[in-house]
């Protein structure tokens, strides 16, 4: 397996891997929220992106 973060097929792109840095830090930017919300948004929903954006969007 790569670790070449460049080449991500669809499914790097539709869920949220809470444990790699870079990953928090570009997910947390997309929603506007902290790398501690956003690690609580997907404890309770799910890796899924779009999961989680609806949950982040919901509690404003």
């Amino acid at each position: 397996m790569s670790d070449d973060k460049s080449a991500v097929g669809q499914a790097d792109r539709l869920r949220i891997n809470v444990h790699e840095d870079y990953e928090l830090h570009d997910w947390s930017k997309k929603f506007g929220v902290t790398p501690d919300e956003l690690r609580a948004a997907v404890s309770a929903v799910g890796p899924m992106a779009a999961d989680v954006e609806k949950h982040l969007k919901q509690r404003k």
